[in-house]
């Protein structure tokens, strides 16, 4: 395995299947017992991608690199970051990110699950892996692997084919190196390379490296070679000819062993002069790689050793120490032979190159100043973030957050749900933020949405396209830096909401003069009219509509018996449902039976009603409709007036006063019989029209059939998909 990643020493135990990551988890024949300890937020952050890692604490080189590092390149790009342990991972955090990341992690029951979620929630899972290790066709390659006892082997075979059936299930990986990639495009169909990076942290250490060595004695030239694990032995036992020919020709030489390298037997005769010393934490590399003049990096020309990084050749280039190293892989692709290090295919090439190394300090100079200057410029995470950041921002889907004040089911709640199903079908991420103390999962029409509250999460990631839907969810969309897109859906002409001297109604009304660039929509061709009338501001308009499959249509025959359905909060003084029963008194009580539908507010006492429908479910409404034959509507003030669409999708009469939120859909005499507000024998006369006129019904009946039909959501859809293009 990778001794840079791996430190695999001793015997790995039985339980590599639940604990360790194809040796991620495993050090010197132990498992590491300190998980990754996840940061504790006074309140759960919102943010853009997850790191899911399959590494512990106690490994950081793996870790180090593909999460730490990759995390660094992204938020230097500002896109917010996250990291777990796989095993802490939890359903939850769907909730929080917009893609997931899952570093060497194995498919578990979890895992599986998770990424099946997240696609169903059309969020990005990526697969990232630095290593083939993700099938035994090449762990079995692996001399150490091959020594394992049998039942140690099963276990780390079952883990590699484990992180091989999670892999396929992101069916997007990112990887290390150009071998790498051609290997996974095995497995899944797109592959991207984001190498190894030197992060921040790692260049700050190497600079103040640089300054404490400057006098540092060049009298004897050092060679060395830093190793992570056992399994690197077959690599400097490749090139030992060519270090015992320099040690026995050049006596001011030493060789320097760092890392879990046995001493080979050619070298007991050298002993004064070679150097051992143990692993040592990353934070010490750039001093001990500082220490010596050369860097040696032999590696046998195998698939998986061609799969490696040029890790070696970065870290000795930030210290400006010349690496020597095969002429495989990774180093072939990224090191210029001659100009940032020398790159050997054979023996002879190992001896010419190393002697004149050796013996030409000027020589080493120049190659190490070089090669660091290329690290610097090309090889840092700060420098090469942007890149991974629009390779990310083209394969992670737009996302949109509409802002809702709850989650109280209304005509204006069910529309902003309709919309954000609508887009959540077209393969759009959609998240709910509401200013309540919301924070779970919402079902609406057989989708889940993840509902979180502003007042209740730390807000840090992005967000596409953000949607205020109310007046008092318009200040977080124009104040949250981390919009792109802000949008304010008008359904209402919200400042009639509050009476004269209400201080809530000024504040309504200055939502529609905004400070910063909102982009206004709307569903009524009443409200983008007042926009531009009153506040100068153009409206792009898509058209409401109705889910028509929910209603039974049956046309009516009114008998000696017509039931009369009235809807509305009579609490709230536009929706003037008094009228509504003024004008049922008018009636003949004993053929005229009045059904009340509302959900907040209860019946008057001098109201007459037969049957009271209270917080009726938004499911059970239908039913409702079909089992009455007229609707009375008396709203003064609507932005789009759901009732009398419904009843027409139902098969029933309407009988109405006009307003804006009904006057693009309703017809006098030809869907509908409108009468003047507040004329309440006009309404009682227009009621009994529809009872004793069959021709009218049935033209009421055919035409009201047609304009329901006309607003369904599928019909209509791609015009509401038009209004969120980001």
């Amino acid at each position: 395995m990778n001794g840079e990643k791996l430190n695999l020493i001793g015997k790995v135990v039985k339980s590599v299947t639940e604990e360790g990551i194809s040796g991620c988890a495993v050090r010197t024949g132990k498992f590491v017992k300190k998980q990754i300890q996840t940061r504790i937020n006074a309140k759960p952050v919102y943010k853009d991608i997850l790191f899911i890692s399959g590494c512990m604490d106690e490994l950081p080189h793996p870790r180090r690199y593909r999460v730490a590092h990759q995390r660094e390149q992204l938020e230097s790009c500002n896109i917010t970051t996250g990291e777990v342990y796989y095993r802490d991972l939890s359903l939850n955090q769907l909730r929080y990110y917009r893609a997931f990341v899952f570093f060497r992690c194995p498919y578990t029951e979890l895992t599986g699950k998770f990424a099946v979620l997240a696609k169903k929630l059309n969020k990005k899972v990526i697969y990232d892996i630095d290593d083939l290790v993700i099938d035994t066709k090449y762990t079995d390659q692996i001399p150490y692997v091959q020594s394992m006892a049998p039942e140690d082997k099963q276990a780390y075979d079952e883990n590699v084919r484990n992180m091989q059936r999670l892999l396929k299930l992101c069916g997007l990986a990112v990887t290390t190196t150009d071998t790498l990639a051609e290997e996974l495009k095995n497995y899944v169909p797109e592959v991207y390379i984001n190498r190894n990076r030197a992060s921040e942290e790692m260049a700050r250490l190497s600079k103040e490296t640089l300054q404490s060595e400057k006098d540092r004695d060049r009298s004897v030239v050092k060679m060395g070679y830093f190793s992570g694990s056992i399994t690197h032995n077959a690599d400097i036992e490749m090139i030992l000819p060519v270090l015992t020919g320099i040690l026995e020709k050049y006596k001011e030489t030493e060789l320097h062993l760092a890392g879990e390298v046995e001493l080979p037997k050619e070298l007991e005769a050298y002993r004064s002069r070679v150097i051992q010393t143990p692993f040592a934490d990353w934070k010490m590399l750039p001093g001990m790689i500082a220490g010596v003049d050369i860097n040696l990096a032999p590696l046998e020309d195998t698939v998986f050793n061609r799969a490696k990084s040029e890790n070696k050749w970065v870290e000795a280039a930030l210290v400006k120490v010349v690496t020597i190293a095969s002429d495989v892989g990774a180093f072939h692709e990224c090191m210029e032979h001659g100009k940032t290090g020398i790159l050997c295919r054979n023996l002879d090439e190992w001896k010419d190159g190393l002697e004149r190394l050796v013996v030409d300090g000027a020589y080493r100079k120049r190659l190490a100043e070089q090669a660091n200057r290329y690290c610097l410029e090309c090889c840092t995470t700060v420098r090469t973030g942007m890149e991974f950041a629009r390779f990310l921002a083209g394969k992670i889907p737009p996302n949109y957050g509409f802002v809702l004040p709850g989650l109280e089911i209304s005509g204006g709640m069910k529309v902003a749900l309709k919309h954000a199903a609508l887009l959540q079908e077209e393969g759009r991420d959609v998240v709910l933020f509401t200013l309540d103390n919301q924070t779970r999962w919402m079902e609406y029409e057989g989708r889940r949405f993840p509902v979180l509250s502003i007042k209740h999460t730390d807000m840090r990631g992005n967000i596409g396209c953000g949607i205020a839907t109310m007046w008092t969810t318009l200040s977080f969309v124009e104040n949250y830096a981390n919009i792109s897109r802000k949008c304010y859906l008008v359904q209402n002409y919200e400042t009639d909401f509050y009476g004269e001297g209400d201080p809530l109604r000024i504040e309504a009304n200055q939502t529609y003069m905004p400070h910063s660039r909102v982009e206004f929509l709307t569903i009524s061709r009443w409200c983008q009219s007042w926009l531009k009338e009153y506040y100068g501001q153009e409206s792009l308009y898509a058209p409401n509509g109705l889910e028509t499959e929910r209603f039974t249509c049956r046309k009516r025959k009114l008998g000696d018996k017509v039931r009369i359905l009235i809807e509305g909060d009579c609490g709230v003084e536009y929706k003037n449902v008094d009228e509504a029963f003024r004008i049922v008194n008018g009636l003949d009580s004993g053929r005229y039976e009045v059904w009340y539908m509302s959900y907040h507010a209860e019946p008057k006492e001098w109201y007459r009603v037969d049957r009271f429908l209270h917080k009726v479910p938004y499911g059970e409404v239908p039913q409702v409709y079909d089992a009455c034959d007229i609707l009375l509507k008396t709203s003064l003030l609507e932005s789009f007036s759901y009732p009398p669409l419904e009843m027409m999708a139902s098969g029933g009469y309407v009988t109405a006063a006009p307003n804006g939120g009904n006057s693009e859909y309703l017809r006098d005499e030809w869907n509908c019989l409108l009468y003047p507000a507040g004329d309440i024998r006009k309404a009682v006369e227009q009621i009994e029209r529809i009872c004793k006129d069959e021709d009218l019904q049935d033209k009421l009946y055919e035409n009201g059939r047609k304009t329901a039909e006309e607003r369904n959501w599928n019909r209509i859809r791609e015009d509401i998909i038009g209004l969120y293009q980001v």
